[in-house]
């Protein structure tokens, strides 16, 4: 029995229709991408199905009981609540009850308050009561792989972590039927990975758009396509559904060239006037106004972004070279000892979790930010045109042409002068759309602009920070085909795994405290060559590291030595298993003792000293996790 269904659901806007009488049926276990163009109407029908959103005809069945939750494209959460709330809220039941909880319990680590330990006390109870304690703890496990601040304002953060936080709110309760439209945007790889495997072990239903190939190959157990208002369900994995598309596609222009051709003929003989009327019937002029008809109600598929790159002249045979440079800001090095040499025509991939300093490295290179140690020297000639991730080079108040040609009506292109209109058109702009502020665009859209500004100007450099985020998979592919013909240096920041294995020729990785890494070829290549990846270690920065012991292994490739276990360090990994086993043991009965019911009924300082050894706990399990998995590896570096 499915979990929802949609019957003959139709949705439009002015005289846009974006279902046309769809039909739609999703069951427990299915993993189920939703694909199609950007502006296509998949948000919409997410919000239809989440019931945001009412269809103007048809009928949505939902399951009685069934929860839903949904994550959204755009945050429009508004809330000074901390990252905690936020998430708890998720559950709908208990949210509130354990955000109270947690609150007290930070309170009580400040102060001693009798009516703070009876707060505590009665919260617990209640707790207790409603089985709250699982669902506390997966608040806090998801937090974590999230790597979310718990006590930050959620007001404060910016719109990618703001995301993140909402994408959290909606795992955290396991709802029957989980929407998410794209998941991966803003995530690093890290995180993405997780959300991965989380969601191959999900027991509910799922429905996801995503433009990320590697995230829907991984996931998906059948395609739902919306394109021109239908709603097409392919089963199968993303790879045979690109085969199946292709030859419908195919199929489909092969049919209306037929057509074309049929409706030409009529269209001649019904102008050779009286007299070819006199050889036909009056049911041939009925066929033919049949055919104008047939005509005027097919919905063509719009035409393809015809993406080209200004060129400039070729710049100096050497782009960068950096020897030894290092940057930090406060206490926190950011860049350690960095060296590399890029070439003219080289395709760099940086890559790093969120707070990396990916950015930082970009700036470094171009010259807007100044090294606290070593030398960077940049070639001659250099012409660079720079997508930014937060789109600031586009202004939100002008109109989509005026952010193109500043004013002017025409652009030049490889040294020809073009309307701005018929540029724009090639990246799917309509003439109505070329008045329209940029605030009212999409994410999509919004990069297809960027992407239009930057491709208007003569460059030998072309950096590009999150290219991908919110393009549909046609654009993504065709912006792949440009940079493999471009002749010039490219560097990319990228979390779009199959983009970067499609378009660059080395990586720079991020690998902790500061260290950058070079590797040949692409992510799936680092992966290769990388040993086994570890958690960051404990009081380390979230985002701050991808592998410690792969840092560490890389360095020893690079020198051609092996570092051998010392006496001691062979000691240590000895005797970690039984200090973990010791220290967890002590955790479960120092937990047992939290559970009781007359815990808070003792001494204030008892049971603040006993909380505070279960913190401290944590972060000693946590440090020797770290410290055996990194052991462990240089042991099996060793032995390889």
């Amino acid at each position: 029995m499915p979990l929802l269904r949609l019957d003959k659901v139709s949705l439009a806007y002015g005289h846009r229709v974006l279902l046309d009488h769809v039909d739609l049926e999703i069951r427990r276990g299915e993993r189920v991408c939703l694909l199609g163009r950007n502006g296509e109407g998949k948000s919409s029908l997410m919000r239809v199905i989440s019931g945001e959103t009412l269809p103007d005809d048809g009928r949505v069945w939902i399951r009685p009981g069934m929860r839903i939750a949904h994550l959204a494209q755009a945050v429009t959460l508004d809330s000074t609540d901390s990252v905690f709330d936020v998430v708890a809220d998720g559950l709908p039941e208990l949210g509130r009850l354990i955000s109270e909880y947690h609150h007290a319990a930070t309170a009580l680590g400040q102060s001693h308050m009798p009516a703070g330990l009876a707060r505590l006390a009665q919260l617990q109870h209640a707790l207790e009561a409603a089985g709250g304690w699982q669902w506390e703890q997966r608040v806090e496990t998801v937090l974590s792989r999230l790597g979310l601040d718990g006590t930050a304002s959620f007001h404060a953060l910016s719109g990618g972590w703001q995301r993140r936080v909402m994408l959290a709110r909606a795992l955290v309760c396991e709802p029957d039927v989980l929407l998410l439209d794209e998941p991966t945007n803003h995530l690093d790889i890290e995180a993405i990975t997780w959300l991965e495997d989380f969601m191959v072990e999900y027991p509910g239903a799922l429905l996801f758009i995503s433009h990320d190939r590697a995230f829907v190959r991984r996931l998906a157990t059948r395609i739902l396509e919306l394109d021109r208002g239908l709603l097409t369900s392919w089963s199968g994995d993303y790879d045979a559904y690109v085969d199946r598309k292709a030859q419908q596609l195919t199929v489909e222009a092969q049919h209306n060239a037929q057509f074309d051709k049929k409706l030409s003929q009529e269209e001649a003989w019904i102008r050779q006037g009286i007299k070819a009327r006199r050889t036909r019937n009056e049911g041939g002029v009925r066929a033919l106004e049949g055919l104008r008809e047939q005509r005027r109600q097919r919905r063509d598929r719009t035409g393809q972004a015809d993406l080209r790159l200004e060129e400039a002249e070729r710049s100096g045979k050497l782009v960068f070279e950096a020897e030894h440079v290092r940057k930090h800001f406060g206490d926190k090095t950011v860049i350690r000892d960095f060296s590399v040499r890029i070439l003219r025509g080289d395709r760099v991939g940086i890559l790093g979790p969120n707070g990396a300093g990916k950015s930082t490295l970009i700036k470094l290179l171009l010259g807007e930010l100044s090294p606290d140690s070593g030398r960077i020297l940049r070639g001659t000639r250099l012409q660079t045109a720079y997508f930014d991730q937060q789109r600031d080079q586009l202004d939100p108040a002008l109109s989509v042409m005026d952010n193109v040609s500043e004013g002017s009506q025409t652009v030049t292109i490889n040294g020809r002068s073009r309307h701005v209109a018929g540029y724009l058109r090639d990246f799917l702009f309509p003439p109505e759309r070329l008045q329209s502020p940029v605030s009212t665009l999409s994410g999509g859209e919004r990069n297809r602009l960027l992407l239009a500004r930057l491709f208007a100007q003569p460059a030998n450099l072309l950096v590009l920070d999150e290219p991908t985020n919110d393009l549909d998979v046609e654009t993504l592919e065709l912006l792949e085909e440009l940079i493999l013909g471009y002749q010039g240096t490219l560097l990319l920041v990228s979390h779009d795994r199959a983009f970067l294995d499609n378009v660059v020729t080395s990586t720079l990785v991020f690998e902790g405290r500061g260290r950058i890494a070079e590797y040949v070829g692409g992510y799936s290549d680092w992966l290769r060559q990388r040993k086994i990846p570890v958690p960051p270690e404990s009081g380390q920065a979230q985002g701050a590291a991808f592998s410690e012991p792969a840092r560490a292994a890389g360095a020893e490739r690079r020198s051609g030595q092996s570092r051998k276990l010392s006496y001691r360090d062979q000691r240590e990994l000895d005797a970690l298993p039984a200090k973990i086993e010791s220290l967890e043991a002590e955790q479960s009965r120092l937990h047992a003792a939290v559970n009781d019911a007359g815990f808070y009924q003792r001494a204030p300082d008892d049971i603040t000293t006993t909380l505070a050894r279960l913190e401290a706990l944590a972060a000693e399990l946590q440090a020797c996790y770290a410290r055996w998995e990194t052991l462990e590896s240089l042991a099996a570096t060793v032995a390889s």
